[in-house]
């Protein structure tokens, strides 16, 4: 109900916390708990801001809908600045209406309703400039910060360390209960540091284990490098494993950029990455949430490929749970074929034995399965929250309203929604999959019990690709070949989907 904190010596009351600030730390807008506290200064924040809109904006037509798409993406700030100030029951229902009108948009374009790409007014010299220099400006405040890793990287940096110890992550982390302290108190006098069953003295964190495998593996290799201390520390491994994939996420958009339109889209895809201050955030706060776009936008740059769609989207889903989400609409690209269907659920098959290969390292791999289903899914689905309308119906007392009755018709809708765009409509192009894949996404978000920032980098690369990719018919040296492929049977015409969208740089 209510929590202070009163000073011994004078008897001043230094905090005083009520609502869902008293179990929610994360709740009581401390200055840098996310983020880092230079990203959040407003001259730097709306600096990023004002890069990311200027450097996209069709500054010609200031009243088109790109524009509109733009200004929805850095609107999420005003729900961020409530949340900074700690007045969560303001900050979150500021976030659906965002969300909403992308799921809309990200509707309209798949529907086949965009016309003519964005074209930013820039030069792509000085896009790529800027790209460049705020790659490694935002890795310069990254390692500003060497404590500035969340629970959410120590859990990663934890799972992959009890990996190479030979043990799953799933109920082998790290305890508090009754065990021994081996460390200082906090501020609040609490011990987080104990003797673990396995004799060393090891951090707590007995919620590290909710992710999918994928979002554990992904730290490995840094983890091999910097091998976990036992503390929570600067974490070397977490603050390697998110620069590296934020990087990787920019790789897979040049790549894609340079296969669907050349350097120009390239360059552009790079920028507004670069640019957008939310993936600056999840990276300053090092999470794992670079690490499901990095591999859906892999996907996206193979996209002809069957085995490589179905791999794909097999790993982003088993790093965080909604990419699972699109996994009709990939399978059914770009029009419903038994055979092309049937290789993307080998290869997605595939990747999910290769991801869950880490609960052999088990005594019983059923006991494993059903270890890893309710320290994940289990427990996500049944989790209380502030951070969305639908967990607020614990505070119900106080007039907030309880919305929680409409969540499971929320969920039947999103997942009807993933399972009617998979048909609908029949043939899809790399536009409108860019479209459905973020409005399946937004879909998947609205959803959730527990909402947060970081979580904006799963869509936003989507909406890049449909504001800045051309339609295949619409290029210089596609209009032919589009029109050879429309004569041709559907099975017949899937060799020249990959030719009928390039252009030369």
């Amino acid at each position: 109900m209510a929590e202070a904190v009163v000073e011994d010596t004078t008897g001043r009351v230094s905090e005083a916390w009520t609502g869902p600030q008293v179990a929610w730390k994360m709740a009581r807008g401390r200055e840098g708990a996310f983020g880092g506290k230079t990203l959040l200064r407003p001259y730097v924040w709306l600096g990023f801001c004002l890069v990311f809109l200027l450097g996209l904006a069709d500054l010609r037509r200031p009243l088109s809908a790109w524009n509109l798409d733009l200004l929805a993406l850095v609107g999420f700030t005003v729900s961020l600045a409530f949340f900074e100030r700690g007045e969560i029951f303001r900050s979150v229902p500021l976030v659906y209406p965002m969300l909403a009108y992308l799921l809309a948009r990200g509707l309209w374009i798949g529907a086949g309703r965009r016309g003519a790409a964005l074209t930013p007014a820039w030069p792509t010299w000085a896009l790529a400039a800027a790209a460049v220099f705020l790659l490694g400006f935002r890795i310069g405040l990254n390692l500003e910060t060497p404590r500035g890793v969340i629970d959410v990287g120590l859990a990663g940096v934890v799972g992959a360390s009890r990996i190479l110890d030979g043990e799953a992550p799933y109920g082998n982390m790290p305890q508090r209960g009754n065990l021994e302290p081996c460390g200082p108190e906090d501020a609040e006098g609490q011990v987080r540091e104990r003797i673990q069953t396995n004799g060393r003295c090891e951090a707590a964190i007995e919620r590290g284990d909710t992710y999918g495998p994928v979002s554990y593996l992904a730290y490995v290799p840094a983890v091999t490098v910097f091998p976990w201390s036992g503390k929570w520390d600067s974490l070397p491994a977490a603050h390697a494993t998110s620069i590296a994939f934020d990087l990787l996420v920019v790789l897979a958009l040049v790549l894609v950029g340079l296969r669907f339109g050349g350097r120009r889209l390239a360059v552009l895809l790079a920028f507004a990455w670069a640019a957008y201050p939310f993936t600056a955030y999840a990276l300053n706060a090092n999470t794992n949430d670079a690490i499901m776009p990095a591999l859906l936008v892999g996907g996206f740059w193979l996209l002809t490929s069957d085995w490589a769609r179905g791999a794909s989207v097999a790993l982003a889903g088993w790093a965080k749970f909604g990419a699972l989400l699109v996994a009709p609409l990939w399978a059914t690209y770009p029009s419903v074929e038994l055979r092309r269907v049937g290789r993307f659920a080998a290869a997605f098959a595939a990747a999910t034995l290769l991801a869950f290969s880490i609960l052999l390292l088990e005594p019983s791999f059923g006991d494993a399965m059903r270890t890893f289903w309710n320290r994940t899914i289990a427990f996500q689905s049944g989790r209380d929250s502030p951070f969305s309308i639908w967990g607020w119906g614990q505070y119900h007392a106080r007039g907030i309203p309880d919305l929680g009755f409409l969540q499971p018709v929320v969920v039947v809708l999103a997942v009807a929604f993933a399972g009617v765009v998979a048909f609908v409509p029949r043939r899809k192009t790399p536009l409108r999959l860019a479209g459905l894949t973020a409005a399946v996404l937004c879909a998947s978000q609205l959803t959730l019990t527990h909402w947060f920032y970081l979580y904006l980098p799963w869509v936003v690369p989507f909406v890049f690709l449909w504001l800045l990719l051309p339609e295949p018919d619409a290029q210089d040296t596609g209009t032919r070949s589009a029109s050879i492929e429309e004569a041709l049977p559907v099975s017949e015409s899937q060799s020249m989907t990959a030719p009928s969208i390039r252009t030369p740089p």
